[in-house]
């Protein structure tokens, strides 16, 4: 059992909801992620921000044109630089079954170089690096990257960026962690 900070904010009561937030709730639960946990939990405290947030990430994880590993190499990105574990938590299992190699996502965890499977890995997580530590992307960089992921998959690449950065500053601020039996794996 692993002892994580205590939750500063807990979800609201689902019995006190009000009638905005039960159906925000409903259509969270009823879409991909099959269920209302983590920040999104949370963040019904504001429904409307819920309501905007989840429409946001369901785009940026399940429809952009960025494909599951390149988004999931971006999550993983974002989960390590914020030291975020319930991201981490939650999308470990996602990264490993879209592709991305264990070695990749051990070198991500652990701060070692990752073994790049391609170009795109290389520069998805480049882009991601360089978005996080410096605001911005070199003009080398951004060439690169505008060929080899295309227009398209850069500005959803971007989208990802910024969504997880809103996710991970929520689970941060509000100490939300994975369960209690799920091991740390970034600190």
């Amino acid at each position: 059992m692993t002892d994580w900070p205590k939750q500063r904010l807990a979800a609201p009561d689902p019995e006190t909801y009000t009638d905005r937030q039960r159906e925000i709730h409903e259509a969270i639960a009823s879409g991909p992620r099959g269920g209302v946990r983590g920040p999104l939990a949370v963040w019904l405290h504001r429904p409307e921000l819920a309501a905007k947030a989840q429409e946001l990430g369901r785009y940026c994880r399940y429809d952009s044109a960025l494909e599951p590993r390149l988004s999931e190499l971006a999550i993983l990105t974002m989960a390590r630089h914020w030291s975020a574990e319930y991201e981490w938590f939650a999308h470990k299992p996602p990264a490993l079954k879209a592709g991305l190699s264990p070695e990749l996502v051990e070198a991500l965890r652990t701060g070692a170089e990752p073994p790049y499977a391609d170009a795109e890995e290389r520069v998805t997580h480049f882009v991601a690096i360089s978005v996080l530590t410096t605001n911005t992307v070199p003009d080398a960089l951004y060439a690169e990257a505008e060929a080899v992921l295309g227009t398209q998959r850069l500005v959803d690449l971007v989208g990802v960026i910024g969504y997880y950065t809103l996710i991970s500053a929520t689970l941060n601020v509000f100490r939300i962690s994975p369960p209690q039996d799920a091991p740390k794996e970034l600190t």
